[in-house]
């Protein structure tokens, strides 16, 4: 499959069989590494790393997967380069892409990551804005894969904030790939109905269902549940009336029980904080893959990379 000059600005570009293209390529490279085998797709490319706002996962594993396939990433601070303050977005794209093989942008607005994949000419790759996190489900999506051997039919469930970046990704990612997917969130976070009626109609193709609740008891089959912090960054203001509204969606040994299957496992994107949208139990407990998810932001970052950039 060639996506060669392909960006990822979020997963409703992609087909059900180029995510899954990305997430066996990503299989693949994973087991490699573990033997010790890496590879020179990027050699002698540079890759641009753009941060708004600051990154543990992303920017290890968008620089460490860069290394492996012998490339060089470069880290661009906010404090590094003029983004649309003494130069605009669009003029900083078209300087970039003469500079660079491909560009990782993680900020806060959807518009700039757009604007840097329309006008520098080279790959770019969504690590995170305020509406899509699209590499973080891919991982999650190859996580899903390695402890079901599958992706079609299965439940995801994600309780907590039904109207930030990682819920409106996974509906995306789930109605892709065919997993049957609820939000469940009390009403006043629900995510935005254009967005839940377009998932829908990606659905329909895929024979997944997207259901919006705010009922816990609906985490009954699941297979994953899912949550997020309870407040994403900038919104600590809002920290006690988010604790108020939320304590009901807390993953917890209750919860995981009401699925009603001893194999659900427990998902998060990370960072967590734990006594909040978790416990410490649940967390720590057998059914947590989070690290495993971690993990493998590296090697689907990679596949991406080396899908799109890469020469192989």
């Amino acid at each position: 499959m060639n996506l060669k000059g392909r960006s990822l600005l979020t997963l409703k570009d992609y087909t059900k069989e180029e995510i899954e293209y990305l997430i066996n390529l990503a299989i693949d490279l994973k087991t490699k590494k573990k033997q010790g085998i890496t590879g020179d797709s990027l050699k002698n490319k540079n890759i641009a790393l753009i941060f708004e706002k600051p990154s543990t996962r992303t920017r290890c594993a968008f620089t460490v997967g860069c290394i492996d396939e012998g490339g060089h990433p470069e880290y661009l601070g906010k404090n590094d380069i003029q983004l649309g303050h003494k130069e605009s977005v669009e003029d900083t794209a078209r300087v970039l892409g003469r500079l660079f093989d491909g560009i990782q942008f993680r900020g806060f607005s959807q518009e700039t990551v757009e604007k840097l994949a329309q006008h520098s000419g080279v790959p770019v790759w969504n690590g995170l804005t305020d509406l899509y996190h699209p590499t973080q489900i891919l991982a999650d999506l190859m996580t899903l894969k390695e402890n079901f051997n599958t992706l079609q039919g299965l439940k995801l469930v994600y309780v907590g904030d039904g109207r930030n970046n990682m819920a409106n990704s996974l509906m995306i990612g789930a109605a892709k790939v065919g997993i049957h997917c609820s939000i469940i969130a009390p009403q006043s976070l629900w995510p935005d109905e254009s967005l839940v009626e377009e998932c829908k109609s990606i659905a329909q193709n895929t024979n997944a269902t997207i259901v919006i609740s705010d009922d816990v008891a609906d985490v009954k089959d699941a297979d994953a549940i899912y949550t997020d912090v309870w407040f994403s960054m900038g919104e600590e203001d809002k920290a006690k009336e988010r604790v108020n509204l939320l304590k009901p969606y807390q993953v917890n040994g209750d919860m995981m029980q009401m699925t009603g299957k001893k194999e659900t496992i427990f998902m998060h994107c990370l960072p967590a904080v734990k006594g909040y949208e978790v416990t410490e139990e649940i967390f720590e407990s057998n059914q947590s893959v989070v690290f495993d998810e971690a993990e493998n932001r590296m090697h689907t970052i990679k596949a991406v990379m080396v899908a799109t950039a890469g020469d192989h």
